[in-house]
């Protein structure tokens, strides 16, 4: 008995070094001169679809097959940031990005929508408030006045940016529903709004809003994938190195997922001494097991499914102390199986390349953007 469950044990741990060791270095150039490597599995390639952004985040496709994106310029909380159309891909590259519109507060997230009367829309989930555009196909500026949905907290707890969470991400369901996830004021205190650390589910039109799911310190990536809400989420940053793990959940209506009274190590919740007093606490006993876990501070943000809906690929934005070095990565995780790398290479001796951010099906790959080299890439098989 203890040799088969050894030789299962050496079997696992040669298996995950192979699919390590199947990483290939690929030389990416840009066109402002700067160089690195990114290592991928040996069956892909990788070429840079679109350069010379700032600080480019989230993306979506249009009705009309082009490919919009978000730019947020830089980290500051600015009213600089824009939005981009790629168009004009040759397999290998788009065209020139061109700018939709601009003059945007912080914008990190986007999605389209069509509705049962054909109008098009396009929702811009900003730091202070969501909006709307009606969207005629091949349009290259907006045709339309914006329409105010919803207003956010835009204020923190004594932070520089105003804030200690900017962005806002937003997820449309089948059921006609918009889900905007907003994140905390703070590392980790008792909120005074319910708004904040929790995604929120409304209708289209900004109306019936309400909390679907709290405790929820900074849930970036958020989408529906075969009828269930999956969202990545951050820990909080004055539990050590390694801790507390950054979830990814699939998110159950109603249900409350600790913050900041629980942390998660692995698939353990346990409670945060500095609330241990608070009459406001939960019980860490009824926090919900995440579909994963990343070793602490990776800052996992977009996901796509991979080979089947339980399959992603992950984009690990890293962490923010560069000593710590975790993340930086594009990550695979299966359900009930530990997260193995897929692309390497944005850090690189405490040296940041790029960061991770968000990852879309496209043509034979995905798209993967970086908001740290301003770039979008184009990852596929060879």
């Amino acid at each position: 008995m203890k040799f088969h469950l050894l030789f299962l044990f050496l079997t696992f741990a040669l298996t995950s070094f192979a699919q390590t060791a199947k990483l290939q270095p690929h030389r990416i150039t840009l066109a402002n001169g700067k160089s690195y490597v990114l290592n991928l599995p040996a069956s892909y390639d990788i070429t840079v679809a679109a350069q010379g952004m700032s600080r480019v985040r989230f993306m979506a496709k249009s009705p009309d097959d082009r490919v919009f994106v978000t730019d947020m310029y830089n980290r500051a909380d600015n009213n600089r940031g824009a939005i981009y159309i790629l168009e004009g891909f040759d397999g290998k590259q788009f065209q020139k990005p061109k700018v939709w519109l601009n003059k945007l507060r912080n914008p990190n997230s986007i999605a389209f929508h069509t509705d049962q009367d054909g109008t098009h829309w396009l929702y811009i989930a900003l730091t202070d408030k969501l909006v709307r555009y009606r969207y005629t196909p091949g349009e290259d500026r907006p045709t339309s006045e914006p329409e105010m949905l919803a207003k956010f907290p835009d204020s923190g707890l004594n932070y520089k940016y105003g804030g200690w969470h900017l962005t806002r991400t937003i997820a449309i369901a089948g059921n006609n529903k918009l889900y905007v996830s907003v994140g905390s004021s703070c590392n980790a205190c008792e909120e005074t709004e319910d708004l904040r650390a929790a995604i929120l589910e409304m209708d289209l039109d900004g109306k019936n809003s309400r909390v679907y799911a709290s405790g929820l310190r900074n849930a970036v990536g958020l989408r529906w994938i075969d009828g269930k809400l999956m969202t990545t989420n951050m820990g909080a940053d004055h539990l050590g190195d390694d801790k507390p793990s950054d979830p990814m959940y699939e998110v159950k209506e109603g249900a409350n997922y600790g913050w900041p009274y629980c942390y998660q190590v692995g698939k353990r919740n346990v409670a945060d001494p500095q609330f241990a007093n608070s009459t406001k606490k939960v019980s860490c006993d009824n926090v919900p097991v995440p579909f994963a876990s990343f070793i602490g501070h990776s800052s996992p943000l977009g996901f796509e499914t991979f080979e089947n809906n339980d399959d992603f690929l992950v984009a690990l934005h890293g962490s923010g102390f560069i000593r710590i070095g975790h993340g930086y990565s594009v990550a695979r995780v299966r359900k009930g199986a530990p997260p193995q790398d897929f692309i390497t290479g944005f850090l690189v001796n405490r040296k940041i390349q790029g960061r991770p951010v968000d990852i879309m099906k496209f043509g034979k790959g995905f798209l993967l953007t970086d908001d740290y080299a301003g770039v979008v890439y184009y990852v596929f098989k060879q």
